[in-house]
């Protein structure tokens, strides 16, 4: 059985984005392309509908394109439990209030049952001065924490 990936909005973003001049930027670009080109084959991968909402955003051209992207993958609907969980996240102040989008992708990926949550966010999902106080958040609702990493911490080079 593959383990299960919540691919966050922010990966799908990198993988179609327009190449860009920054370093960093670039980089995430080159690395989500290639996980996505040779890895996430080895994973189910879903996303949600507030994912779907995200990446429909924007330019229309480049939503589109983004859209296109998903468009074969799992997508998971917010219950109950991840609205609380994502309360319970901005509450503990595991997560700023400006960031209930966010707070939301963790608690729809543990509620759940997501092995990984897949995202470039280190401000505020995959975050190392915050992630203990997440699983601590998650675990309180009883479910397990999804590994919080980026397409490069899942094998990307493998």
């Amino acid at each position: 059985m593959k383990a299960t990936v919540y691919v966050e909005s922010s990966v799908i973003s990198y993988l179609t984005a327009r190449s860009s001049r920054d370093v960093v930027k670039s980089a995430r670009q080159a690395i989500t392309v290639e996980w996505w080109e040779n890895s996430q084959s080895e994973f189910e991968l879903f996303i949600s509908t507030l994912v779907r909402e995200e990446i429909s955003h924007g330019d229309p051209i480049a939503a589109e394109q983004r859209m296109k992207i998903v468009q074969n993958i799992k997508v998971l609907s917010t219950h109950d439990k991840a609205e609380s969980i994502a309360h319970a996240l901005i509450a503990a102040c595991a997560l700023p209030e400006k960031s209930k989008e966010d707070a939301l992708h963790i608690g729809i990926a543990a509620s759940q049952g997501m092995d990984y949550l897949l995202t470039w966010n280190f401000k505020h999902i995959n975050n190392a001065q915050k992630t203990s106080a997440i699983i601590d958040v998650v675990q309180n609702f009883g479910f397990t924490c999804p590994i919080l990493c980026s397409p490069e911490e899942l094998g990307a080079y493998s």
